[in-house]
């Protein structure tokens, strides 16, 4: 019987043997070290923030980031981002890139663009966790708005529902596509509007504070702060890419 475990270190340092895992699916896990021995594993799929991967003692770390580079060659662009102009032409391409995805999605009925493929977010829920990002990035910590954050932003599905709750954000909310698209609309207006009065020497401006309630002060500057917004924009793009081939072929 299958059964779910949310928030719990009850198998840090567990050990597995002779154990049927066939279909596990480990979500928002802290699987640092985790070692897979003499085990069958035809099909296992992995996706996440990296650090060295290892198969059957063969670094792949570096052919992972070079083939994801080559598929989707705005990781590149973002990576080498140095100046203020540099960042517009990253942000205008993000645009561009996020404009065919969200044409991909409005051809489907509205029903598919609510349906989770695989347990992971929604393309509205995707997009909504967007909103919830440049809330974060540029408006607490880079504008330092003391109430940035709209309803409609979806937080991390492991941050407290309860501090969602207190920064004004719904999660029982279910807003059309069109909706989301509305408000995130201002949303990347706001930081267009932020880079165009943007300088080289304003990119290494500190801001202080945090960028969610309740997490303590960690002083970065602004350069690191729109590096997220774009590195979340791309990576979410991708993972929306990905889900809205499977809906597509349904």
């Amino acid at each position: 019987m299958s059964s779910d475990h949310d928030r719990t270190d009850a198998f840090r340092g567990a050990r597995f043997t002779r154990s049927d895992l066939s279909g596990a699916t480990f979500h928002d896990c802290d699987l640092r070290g985790a070692r897979i021995t003499g085990s069958f594993l035809d099909g296992l799929s992995v996706s996440g923030v990296f650090g060295r991967l290892l198969v059957d003692e063969v670094d792949v770390t570096e052919y992972v980031t070079t083939e994801l580079d080559r598929r989707h060659p705005e990781r590149v662009q973002l990576r080498a981002m140095r100046t203020a102009d540099e960042h517009r032409a990253a942000w205008e391409l993000v645009g561009r890139l996020w404009a065919r995805t969200v044409e991909r999605a409005e051809r489907l009925p509205e029903a598919a663009r609510h349906e989770r493929v695989d347990g992971e977010w929604s393309f509205v829920e995707t997009l909504r966790h967007l909103v919830f990002a440049t809330d974060c990035w540029a408006g607490r910590m880079v504008l330092e708005r003391p109430e940035p954050y709209h309803p409609l932003g979806l937080v991390p599905t492991d941050f407290d529902p309860a501090d969602a709750a207190t920064a004004g954000l719904d999660a029982d909310a279910r807003p059309s596509l069109a909706e989301v698209l509305a408000v995130r609309a201002g949303r990347v207006a706001l930081v267009r509007d932020l880079l165009d009065g943007l300088t080289d020497d304003g990119l290494d401006r500190v801001c202080t504070g945090s960028p969610w309630i309740g997490d303590p002060d960690h002083p970065r500057p602004v350069r690191e702060c729109l590096h997220v917004i774009m590195d979340e924009e791309c990576e979410h793009r991708r993972f929306a890419e990905r889900d809205l081939a499977v809906l597509e072929a349904r």
